[in-house]
């Protein structure tokens, strides 16, 4: 294989990538940028190369098998959503044992985005270059535009990671000299001030208003309203505790020169939430419901809350010209993996029927779903951290098992078997829709009929599984298709419209918790989750008040909407509350034994964590190399 060689402009170490399938077809000594950038083809395989550096995070196990563009994370099994059976990478975060010489996860998302950065890079410098007779001016602004704007989101992921880093704004040759490499990290407000502005002139400068305006090639290109999703996640993370100044575990951290990286106070951090306000409401002016709303289907004229749900998370690519509620998503990715994860070991069954189920649900991520009347079953937990409070008003309990089949409202949807334990009686759509529990019936129809169920300690537990089981007792089935799990007609789904309406009403809590735009953005959620709504009049329930209960019912509201879309492990982080919720064990169903002993909380593993943790640490070559690169607190 032929290999282009760059610089990545942080150190000066020369790397390796292929720019995809167009670098390898033609020998490096013929082929140069002028000969790239001289014809419409080369410009545009350019760009899709640029493009290769967007997260998959359909592949959160096999991390050290990844090829440098994929740049995956182990976001849901770092948290508090799920566990795997051994041999994970998170378990390094779990752990605390995560190192600056961790040679995958650590080291390749900082070389990748930051490849893709040099690449973005390039492309901006010549694409202006190709002659308009292959390419016309208004392509060359458009796909201009979308380079810088992915420019701007790998920084975005960088910063998300890593905490602030270096601004790499211009090219470097392969004959700088190192002197001149020697860069030291901007500060926070300088890395997400940058983010902003590269995307507002992507905006203007050429970006389709949105993808549908161009039929033939606009499924996965940048256009306004993903820069202008990225400008909304880039301001909440800016105003979030974790780097507005309160965060005192980085107050000191310092270039060289001794100019602190972290705020040193939060006194601007009212101001920074009203910018989230405003460009949260741009979006929602501009895009919706023109080209997004949430997604809504009908059964016999009603909505269906479980299709509505699964039909926004489960991402066809050939459906893809329905979908009306899917922002940012990755074509290319490991579809295959994700629902081999998510499906059940089903012993005995074909191999397109029988997966590994190893991402299992925990058992705290099982009690966030609401009940069908929109009430928590579980309030808490006893002190010795399993055994749960319950919530008398909402009807759960957990002795005993459901009498006949129950079904979803208004729909032949088989929500919960007779004989399944009553824990999974009168749960909310999304749960059924998310979680296969143990006598669940699986997702899958073979010649009209359903094909197996998940039996924990028949066909799909630890005993039969071997090394391919659920390690809680669950699996995760959200995201995973009704059919076999080979199937690679996915997308990989990195922003749903709800993540914008979380962003705005988390900030319009932090600056006006009276205004009334919150309940409304949290209803259109609850409303298509077919779950009661907050406020007063019948078949409603009351809304929190007081800043702090408001925002404890939008995180609850959260962790259910966006589970296992990797968004939790870094919302625990920018709130402050990671040591709450993993700093301590998580638990599951005993997998060790079957019938009612089964149903016993168990503790499954325990999760560490220390304030460094907040960030991953900074490659320690590339601080070897880079003299003035200061390392993360506590690495």
């Amino acid at each position: 294989m032929k290999r282009i060689i760059i610089l990545l402009g942080i150190v000066s170490l020369l790397f390796t990538v292929s720019c995809k399938k167009y670098f390898d077809q033609v020998p490096q000594d013929r082929l140069s940028l002028a000969e790239i950038f001289n014809t419409r083809d080369g410009v545009q395989k350019h760009l899709a190369g640029v493009y290769t550096y967007i997260p998959d995070e359909f592949n959160q196990r096999q991390l050290q098998e990844q090829a440098i563009f994929r740049t995956p994370g182990p976001w849901t099994a770092a948290g508090d959503e799920t566990e795997y059976p051994s041999g994970n990478k998170a378990q390094l975060i779990n752990n605390n044992t995560l190192t600056a010489t961790e040679d995958t996860f650590v080291k390749n998302r900082w070389k990748s985005w930051y490849i893709g950065i040099r690449e973005a890079t390039v492309f901006m410098d010549n694409v202006y270059k190709c002659p308009t007779s292959q390419l016309s001016v208004e392509n060359q602004n458009q796909w201009r535009a979308e380079a810088r704007a992915l420019r701007a989101i790998y920084y975005f992921y960088l910063v998300r990671a890593y905490g602030p880093v270096p601004l790499i704004k211009g090219n470097f040759t392969q004959d700088t000299p190192s002197a001149e490499l020697q860069l030291p990290r901007n500060t926070v407000d300088e890395c997400f001030n940058f983010i902003v502005s590269e995307l507002k002139a992507a905006q203007q400068e050429g970006l389709l208003v949105h993808v549908s305006q161009d039929r033939s090639g606009g499924a996965g290109r940048i256009d306004q309203s993903i820069a202008q999703a990225f400008i909304i996640e880039a301001l909440t993370f800016r105003a979030s505790w974790l780097f507005n100044g309160s965060n005192a575990y980085y107050s000191n951290m310092a270039n060289p020169d001794g100019t602190k990286l972290f705020p040193q106070n939060a006194s601007q951090a009212t101001a920074k939430w009203l910018d989230v306000i405003n460009e949260s409401k741009q979006f929602l002016n501009t895009y919706v419901p023109t080209y997004y709303k949430l997604e809504r289907v009908l059964t016999n004229g009603v909505l269906d809350p479980y299709k509505s749900y699964r039909t926004a998370t489960r991402g066809s690519y050939s459906e893809m010209t329905g979908y009306t509620e899917m922002i940012f998503y990755r074509i290319d990715n490991s579809a295959a993996t994700m629902q081999y994860d998510r499906t059940p070991n089903h012993k005995g069954a074909g191999g397109d029927y029988r997966g590994g189920g190893f991402l299992g649900a925990t058992q705290e991520q099982v009690d966030a779903y609401f009940m069908d009347n929109g009430l928590p079953p579980v309030l808490g937990y006893q002190a010795d951290g399993k055994s749960p409070i319950i919530n008398g008003a909402s009807g759960y309990v957990e002795s005993g098992t459901i009498a006949t089949d129950y079904k979803g409202s208004g729909t032949d949807q088989l929500y919960a078997p007779a004989g399944s334990s009553n824990m999974y009686y009168k749960r909310e759509p999304r749960f059924y829709a998310d979680v296969t529990f143990n006598n669940q019936k699986w997702l899958y129809n073979k010649d009209g009929n359903i094909y197996t169920s998940m039996e924990y300690s028949g066909n799909a537990g630890k005993l039969n599984g071997v090394n391919d089981y659920s390690k809680t007792g669950y699996v995760v089935r959200k995201c995973a298709p009704e059919g076999p799990w080979g199937t690679g007609d996915r997308v990989c789904i990195l922003l749903r419209l709800p993540q914008v309406y979380f962003n705005y009403v988390e900030a319009l809590c932090q600056y006006d918790p009276t205004n009334p735009d919150i309940w409304k953005y949290i209803n259109e959620i609850r409303e298509r989750a077919g779950i009661p709504q907050y406020g007063s009049g019948s078949g409603r329930i009351p809304a929190p008040t007081g800043k702090e209960n408001i925002m404890k019912a939008i995180m609850a509201e959260k962790r259910v909407e966006m589970s296992f879309e990797n968004t939790r492990y870094f919302d625990l982080r920018r709130w402050g509350m990671a040591n709450e919720y993993l700093n301590k064990p998580i638990y599951g169903m005993n997998v060790e034994a079957d019938g009612n002993a089964f149903y016993n909380r168990t503790k499954v593993a325990n999760r560490t964590f220390a304030p460094r943790q907040y960030f991953f640490p900074i490659p320690q070559k590339e601080i070897d190399v880079d003299k003035n690169l200061v390392q993360n607190n506590g690495y």
